[in-house]
């Protein structure tokens, strides 16, 4: 096996991670409009309704400034293109692709010379390019803005990905073909003899259809990944960097195509690649029907079934590289490879590393995707964390607590004006945690940050915790519905909180950690979203607290 066949290998397994670590902060605006809120304005709008008057009290002026998060979007679509580059370096080693790589090099070198050979290469690729950034680009203009947006969070479609994404899996898995009709390739394919640029961009075409199969599945969690970050130009960010890893290939070897000898031969890899990229489908589809289950609180599909189901999942996608797990479409597999049996050992020491959860380990590195360390039934890790810690005197049950359990069994509130008034009642100052039910990075931070001792004594003693869930689905009672200035009705949790992040702190990201004093409700320092290095939160709560002092 070649040095290139080896490096394709080891990017299977960086799949899952590329796939999945670009989520960034869930994000729900609910069909708000964001405009800039003069203070007189929301003043006049305060007193026409008093249900806004409850939750939408004014920043002073001297607060009331837009707090942008453009460095937070510049990273998504940073992790958007990645996915898709690594993507699109997977979908190279298809059946349906990687044998036609050196037929379609074959065909522009043929006959011509080095540079007119590069050149119609290259534009062949850039063709590549064209057609799926349209793709991405349509997702877009078909959604809308606000439609990606709430797609993170509505359970609906949240549902359907995760149906939609098994359907993927089983398609990989062997179970059948995802082709698109005959007479679309076939015309394609006939127009691509057209020759001159038009043939190279009918050529281009026909790769995508015929490929179709096989990159489909990838496309679809692609574009599934990108709109629910929320992301305006996510879908066609993503699109972009998958069809660039697909087209640098055909560029290169037109103009080196003596490397074509250095590639693999075609044979029953190239089937296993599609296996092992079923199985991380499988397991990446679990985390949208974990969405569903927490923003609904159907509270069935806790953190122990997750993992039990990963560790199945991932147990045997190691067995199968071990060849010892067949499905009826793979070739005999006579001997291991050097690079299948160590993929086999990262991916079984992986499978062997979540074991632990099960009785409650936090399982750090994959935090992010899990449900909430709180939806454990059996759980030594926080027992055993807590121990020795006094927690904050629960002061009575509180508003939506039969719905929400704050993390590391925190005296947290879920209901901002309740909040305030303990607050106040204590002489403390606020933390305000817009949180989701969706948010990967709101897990990562109450996982890995927040159980840090320094962090978790400032928390729970020095601060009032109020944990507001903009994606929660349930129906608010009729005296806390909100009316907007806008004369719309906020029926649920989620709109309620998210409309309050929106109006008075202009953001809509998650997690957005926001310190208030309660009496003026001013801000003790400039808010903050997700910030994994503990110093920095640290200095952050502590800068909170002097502020709330010097007054």
């Amino acid at each position: 096996m070649t040095s290139l066949k080896k490096i394709c290998l080891g990017l299977l397994f960086c799949c899952t991670i590329s796939l999945n670590g670009y989520a960034q902060d869930s994000t729900n605006t609910e069909e708000l409009t964001f405009t800039e809120i003069k203070p007189e304005a929301v003043d006049s709008a305060i007193k026409a309704t008093d249900t806004v008057a409850k939750i939408a009290v004014p920043v002073p002026a001297a607060n009331q400034k837009t707090i942008a998060q453009p460095k937070e979007e510049h990273k998504t679509l940073w992790g958007i293109f990645i996915a898709g580059f690594v993507g699109g370096l997977a979908a190279l080693l298809m059946p349906c692709i990687f044998p036609m790589l050196p037929l379609t090099v074959s065909f522009f070198t043929k006959g011509s010379e080095k540079g007119r050979a590069f050149r119609r290469a290259a534009l062949y690729g850039f063709f590549i390019i064209l057609i799926y950034v349209v793709l991405g680009l349509l997702v877009t203009v078909i959604f809308g803005a606000d439609a990606l947006n709430s797609l993170s969070t509505n359970g609906i479609f949240n549902f359907f990905f995760f149906l939609l994404l098994v359907f993927f899996a089983a398609s990989f898995l062997g179970a059948f073909e995802i082709t698109l009709p005959s007479s679309w390739v076939n015309k394609m394919d006939a127009n691509s003899d057209k020759g001159g640029i038009a043939g190279l961009f009918f050529m281009a075409g026909t790769l995508a259809l015929v490929s179709f199969s096989c990159t489909g599945p990838i496309i679809g969690t692609l574009l599934v990944q990108a709109a629910t970050t929320g992301a305006l130009l996510g879908p066609a960010i993503g699109m972009f960097g998958f069809s660039l890893a697909l087209a640098i290939p055909f560029a290169l070897f037109a103009l080196f195509p003596s490397a074509m000898n250095k590639l693999p031969k075609s044979g029953g890899w190239l089937n296993s690649v599609k296996v092992v990229l079923g199985f991380l489908e499988l397991a990446f589809a679990l985390k949208f029907l974990s969405n569903v289950d927490l923003a609904y609180h159907w509270e069935w599909f806790d953190r122990e079934i997750f993992l039990s189901l990963w560790i199945v999942i991932f147990g045997m996608m190691g067995i199968y590289l071990l060849g010892k797990l067949k499905f009826s479409h793979d070739s005999p597999l006579a001997f291991i490879s050097v690079p299948r049996l160590f993929l086999a050992t990262i991916v079984l020491s992986f499978t062997i590393y979540l074991i632990p959860g099960m009785w409650g380990a936090p399982l750090r590195s994959v935090s992010a995707f899990l449900p909430p360390q709180e939806t454990q039934d059996f759980d030594l890790y926080t027992a055993g964390l807590l121990a020795g810690k006094q927690t904050s005197t629960n002061d009575g049950p509180h508003k939506y607590a039969d719905k929400f359990h704050a993390p590391l069994k925190l005296n947290a509130y879920f209901d901002y004006s309740e909040g305030l008034t303990a607050a106040k009642k204590q002489n403390k100052p606020v933390l305000i945690d817009f949180t989701g039910h969706a948010c990967v990075n709101c897990r990562k931070m109450e996982a890995n940050v927040w159980p840090d001792k320094d962090v978790y004594k400032m928390i729970n003693d020095d601060y009032i915790l109020i944990q507001l869930y903009v994606d929660d689905k349930s129906e608010l009672a009729l005296d806390d519905v909100v009316t907007t200035p806008e004369g719309r009705k906020l029926n649920t949790i989620g709109k309620k909180w998210s409309d309050l992040q929106a109006r008075k702190f202009q953001s809509n990201s998650q997690p957005f950690y926001v310190l208030l004093d309660p009496k003026t409700e001013a801000l003790l320092t400039q808010p903050q979203g997700a910030d994994y290095e503990v110093t920095n939160y640290k200095k952050f709560l502590e800068s909170g607290l002097n502020a709330f002092h010097k007054k």
